[in-house]
């Protein structure tokens, strides 16, 4: 999903870097320091799962989480995700600084928008939940592939066969993410249920 330096075109740069940067800007302006630790944690879980990765073509296959952040971050996905990217470009050039924007964008904003959509169903304590952290998990990495193909595919035609590859090698991470994030939500709100009564609520 990390799409590397030197791949996309000006245009997609500065687009995915403008959007990303208002976006974190407002959220944490809206961030309760009482959600520090959340966003921390969650951040470094990202940082770990996504670094275990198969090359594909320009980009990369892995699991993302990315739906599990947006589930119980709302919007401070954002910077979480964008502080794990930033990381991992710096210590393993994995992605880039360039695309650092870009590659924000793809993978949290998707997951925002599906989790916001999910969140009265997720604030539910019956077979919904269940259900609603499922749609995060497996539409979340959906949309951020989707995003991730889009980039490719306005920046060169070339892409355009490694843009329908990615989206073939992640619907299987769809699947595993869809039920890691059932599994992890129902977990926590067993254990921390006003995580994410702060958080959906938001």
């Amino acid at each position: 999903m990390h799409i590397a330096e030197g791949v996309l075109s000006p245009p997609v740069l500065i687009a995915g870097g403008a959007l990303t940067m208002v976006t974190c800007v407002a959220s944490l302006r809206r961030l309760d320091e009482g959600r520090l630790i959340p966003v921390a944690l969650l951040s470094a879980t990202f940082f770990v799962a996504s670094l275990v990765h198969v090359p594909v073509g320009p980009a990369s296959a892995h699991l993302i989480l990315n739906g599990l952040l947006g589930a119980i971050l709302g919007m401070a996905a954002f910077p979480a995700i964008l502080i794990a990217l930033l990381l991992q470009a710096l210590l393993f050039q994995y992605g880039g600084l360039t695309t650092l924007g870009v590659n924000t964008w793809n993978m949290a904003m998707p997951a925002v928008l599906i989790c916001a959509l999910a969140r009265p169903w997720l604030n539910r304590q019956d077979w919904r939940r269940p259900a609603a952290a499922f749609f995060c998990g497996s539409l979340g990495v959906a949309g951020a592939t989707l995003c991730t193909a889009l980039s490719l595919a306005l920046s060169d035609e070339g892409f355009y066969t490694a843009a329908k590859i990615l989206v073939m090698t992640h619907i299987p991470v769809m699947l595993i993410e869809g039920l890691v994030t059932v599994f992890t939500v129902s977990f926590l709100a067993r254990v921390r249920p006003e995580l994410f009564n702060n958080t959906l609520g938001k």
